[in-house]
């Protein structure tokens, strides 16, 4: 599982020719959510609301992108490309 990005103890990764609708993995300590890259919502799973606004804030900033990866996830031999942290 690729990770695209990582930003205060988050970490956010894709699998390849993972199931739809397009969504990215949250770790976050003991925490696992999937994310919408559609809308933000939390598909599966938990996380803290603090980290959840901070996750959502960031996949709008970087939904074009998001999408180009799940688009490549979805290939034979995917090339995912690492997204930049909220700073």
């Amino acid at each position: 599982m690729p990770e695209i990005c990582r930003f205060f103890g988050i970490i956010i990764t894709m699998y390849a020719d993972d199931h739809n609708p397009p969504h990215f993995h949250i770790r976050y300590n003991e925490f696992k959510a999937l994310i919408l890259i559609s809308n933000g919502n939390v598909l599966e799973g938990e996380l803290p609301l603090k980290q959840l606004r901070l996750v959502q804030a960031w996949a709008e900033l970087h939904r074009e992108e998001l999408e180009l990866n799940w688009i490549e996830s979805q290939k034979e031999n995917p090339n995912l490309v690492k997204i930049n942290p909220l700073q």
